[in-house]
């Protein structure tokens, strides 16, 4: 039995990781178990493209998804309340929420680069192009609201791009830049992370699966995993997409879904751009890393299906070079796929589920997951202490979707006595 913590982070990427942050921040004992290595290809790190700063808050509810003909029921319901969301004034408020939780990331993410992680945040700004005269045309309508939110964006000046991006040659009709547009490099920011927590005192277990719960009353009382059993004070669920499953084992359902993305990373070609890229109308991101360019995108409900569509690959591809032209061929490195933990509104879920007193939940940053964790681990370190106010919590109540979603126990949930089962 290792040592008991104050809190056990169920899940070592990018959630888990600034929860025990700012838990450890906050002085006390923490212990991290992880399904796999961290910064390993179950995560979502392992492939995205680390954009961070103040741009990307848009619902995912006003994008495009693809979708299965026939939704199972989780998927279907979940389905009901994503279209909801895509109503103007829910995904406005949505809006906000995310743009508010982005400008603290970056707060977060610079005060890291500027101590333990140094060079760890690269902020060049970040372009948003467009190909079409009605893309470009709409995203330009945007932009009175986006600056109003506190998001510095503007439209590009003729023969800016050529300046800002110089032997680049892009086919796009305008663009707009964001100033605080940034990135980190992953998944080199995420193992760097966990070494900093590491050496700060926060316990770190990789390929540590949690198996069961036992409880009793309104408080789980011991964590069982394939690695060993921990007798926590407080847990927290924050292990992206499979928090669904974890929460299940409580007898608690929640609306989370994975939503499966791609990327395609090859060598880096010449006359490539050199700062994050959003390629508009096809809603593909594209970094460069070094000796490497990443493209990243695809919005799939498929469950935790692992096969790789070959079409979405492609698409991926004919969108970068539609957008430039002159960029030259090179291999491929890596095609990745994973699972990025989607709530309907596109707004986190950080509280408690249920009816338990020392869980919180601490999931559901759907795409823009890198830019979210550093603020939202801060939420959830307020739940577990008890700092947190029910009007902060209130965008991001668990139980916001419906009535108390409470399943009874489901799997195998344990009890530490006969009739501790809720």
């Amino acid at each position: 039995m290792p040592a008991d913590p104050d809190v056990l982070v169920v899940g070592g990427g990018v959630a888990g990781l600034f929860c025990a942050y700012h838990l450890r921040r906050r002085g006390l004992g923490v212990t991290v178990v992880e399904r796999g290595p961290i910064g390993g290809p179950q995560s979502c790190s392992a492939g995205n493209t680390g954009f961070v700063g103040t741009h990307g808050a848009a619902p995912l509810a006003q994008s495009a998804l693809r979708v299965p003909p026939h939704p199972d029921g989780a998927a279907g319901r979940w389905l009901r309340h994503f279209r909801a969301a895509g109503d103007d004034r829910t995904a406005q408020a949505a809006f906000r929420v995310l743009v508010e939780l982005k400008k603290r990331s970056l707060a977060v993410l610079r005060e890291l680069a500027a101590g333990g992680l140094a060079g760890s945040v690269t902020e060049p700004g970040m372009l948003l192009l467009y190909r079409t005269a009605a893309g470009f045309d709409a995203a330009a309508r945007t932009v009175p609201a986006a600056v109003a939110s506190g998001v510095p964006l503007r439209r590009l000046e003729p023969g800016e791009l050529a300046a800002l991006e110089p032997g680049v040659d892009f086919a796009v009709h305008g663009g707009l830049v964001n100033p605080e547009g940034a990135a980190v490099h992953v998944p080199g920011f995420v193992i760097g992370l966990a070494r900093l927590l590491a050496g700060a005192g926060v316990e770190i277990h990789p390929d540590t699966e949690v198996l069961d719960f036992a409880v009793a009353g309104d408080r789980v009382r011991e964590v069982r995993t394939s690695r060993g059993r921990f007798r926590p004070a407080q847990t927290v669920l924050a292990a992206g997409a499979w928090t669904a499953a974890q929460a299940r084992l409580l007898g608690v359902g929640i609306e989370l879904q994975p939503v499966k993305g791609y990327s395609v990373t090859v060598r880096a070609p010449a006359r490539a751009p050199r700062r994050p890229v959003l390629l508009g109308e096809d809603t593909v991101a594209l970094l460069p890393l070094a000796d490497r360019l990443r493209a990243a995108g695809g919005l799939q409900l498929a469950g935790f299906d692992p096969g790789v569509d070959g079409g979405e690959v492609d698409r991926l591809l004919g969108a970068v070079h539609a957008f430039l032209p002159g960029l030259g061929s090179t291999p491929t490195v890596e095609v990745w796929s994973g699972f990025r933990p989607c709530t309907p509104d596109s707004v986190p879920l950080l509280g408690r589920p249920g009816a338990y007193r020392n869980v919180t939940l601490a999931c559901g940053y759907g795409h823009i997951g890198m830019g979210l964790a550093p603020a939202a681990g801060e939420v959830a370190a307020r739940v577990v202490t008890g700092e947190a106010t029910a009007a902060e919590l209130a965008p991001f109540h668990p139980d916001r979707f419906g009535p108390d979603r409470s399943l009874g126990p489901v799997g195998p949930v344990s009890e530490l006595a006969p009739g501790n089962r809720r």
